[in-house]
């Protein structure tokens, strides 16, 4: 047992800055290796397993509707056990992660091993965003919060160079994985620094005394749980209805149209310039999602500044216009330069689309903001896991996602749609 003089002398971060950098990190790893780096190495991966893109296109949404139910554990999570379950799920990130290098994996195993990662990124990316950002200032929380959510460009940006360098050295997708996982574990130590200095402790021998704890039983009780998110959801949406129902379904559209490019343009850059530069055509796709990483790293401090000058709402309808047309350039420009369009325009919008969409929502119902910004997680996810499946049933033997960008662009077009109504109704409301 921790004795008091021991407790005091253990290593913590209580800089706001390097906590900052410790979340972007964390998000790093359960977002850009965890999800993203499945896209980096997705072309490796079909020409190594001799996959068809219909089942990489069942992977990725397999991820995705994982992420759906990440985002449902992470809203039960009690606030006491934020730090406890972060470390939990980040670990489970991190095996997952080493496990796909493990060779001759069959493809169930795959399909379970990436429902898992899909499970712990949702989780970890919700609750490293509460444990974080709660820790900033009122003064410095814009300015580090975005330095916290770079942390999803980097992660792309990381999975993209390190695919490219071992790709180009003759290796493949089992030693990046391999090498992403250790390259991981260093957050496991960071993210323990920061764990809450004074954790509640919760007596659990006086809950086996029904009559005397019956209110405590009650409480903890999985129908009194469902009784109370019930609850909780009703006092949440109540006087809000349309308007979160709006901007959800908005959201749920932008996870459908950005999925398609966020997971298939590395393939759609071989495919596309294979006949252009035979020998570079990996080395190509790589680049276009480096391209992604970078720009990603770059869209919340610009458009965070620019939200504070127009708002946040006009600012994501801008942002979701702009994505819309991003995935229709490659149909109108021939060759490398739409693919080029379509990552700068990708890594510009959607963080940028996440982290407007959560702002906004919480500050309907601020005092139910974990719940409402949770059930939109929930929304972007479904659209997450049935954009790939559209644009696979829709790729067809030919394997062309024309038709699925073109959907996707539509997608985005009807969420700036919904968004519009749901500016309408707030100004209607106030």
């Amino acid at each position: 047992m921790m004795t008091p003089s021991a407790s005091h002398s253990r290593f913590t971060i209580t800089n706001q800055t390097a906590t900052a950098f410790i979340g972007l990190y964390c998000m790093a790893v359960v977002m850009g290796f965890g999800r993203f780096l499945f896209t980096a190495t997705l072309p490796d991966i079909m020409s190594q397993l001799s996959l068809s893109t219909p089942i990489a296109g069942w992977l990725a949404s397999v991820n995705y509707i994982g992420y759906f139910f990440g985002a449902l554990i992470a809203i039960f999570v009690p606030h006491r056990l934020t730090w406890q379950m972060l470390m939990l799920w980040v670990s489970i990130s991190i095996v997952t992660t080493l496990l796909l290098s493990v060779p001759q994996l069959s493809l169930n195993m795959w399909y379970g091993i990436r429902l898992l990662a899909g499970v712990a990124s949702g989780v970890a990316m919700i609750l490293s965003s509460s444990l974080v950002i709660q820790r900033f200032t009122d003064e410095r929380r814009s300015m580090l919060s975005s330095i916290h959510y770079a942390g999803i460009g980097a992660g792309i940006s990381a999975s993209a160079i390190l695919s490219w360098v071992l790709l180009a050295w003759g290796f493949h997708f089992d030693l990046i994985w391999r090498i992403a996982a250790i390259i991981s574990l260093p957050v496991v130590a960071l993210l323990f620094a920061i764990r809450p200095s004074k954790p509640t402790i919760v007596d659990k021998s006086n809950l086996s005394d029904n009559n005397k704890n019956s209110h405590k039983v009650k409480n903890n009780s999985v129908y009194q749980i469902y009784i109370e998110f019930k609850r909780a959801i009703y006092d949440a949406v109540i006087g809000h209805t349309t308007a979160i129902a709006l901007l959800s379904a908005s959201y749920l559209l932008a996870g459908f149209g950005y999925i398609t490019s966020a997971t298939f343009l590395p393939v759609m850059a071989v495919q596309r310039l294979t006949e252009h530069n035979a020998t570079g055509q990996n080395h190509s796709g790589l680049l276009i999602w480096l391209i992604v990483g970078i720009f990603a790293m770059l869209s919340n401090p610009i458009w965070g500044a620019l939200a504070k000058r127009i708002g946040e709402i006009k600012t994501l309808m801008g942002l979701t216009l702009l994505q819309s047309l991003g995935m229709l350039l490659p149909l109108w420009l021939d060759g490398a330069s739409g693919l080029y369009g379509n990552a700068v325009i990708l890594g510009l919008t959607f963080a940028g689309i996440v982290s407007m969409t959560l702002v906004i929502i919480k500050n309907i119902n601020p005092i139910y903001s974990n719940l409402l910004m949770g059930l939109a997680t929930l929304a972007y996810s479904v659209g997450q896991f049935v954009g790939p499946l559209v644009t696979v049933a829709l790729a067809g033997q030919s394997n062309n996602f024309n038709a699925g960008l073109q959907v996707a662009g539509i997608g985005l077009f009807f969420s700036l749609i919904l968004l519009f109504c749901f500016y309408r109704q707030t100004k209607i409301t106030h």
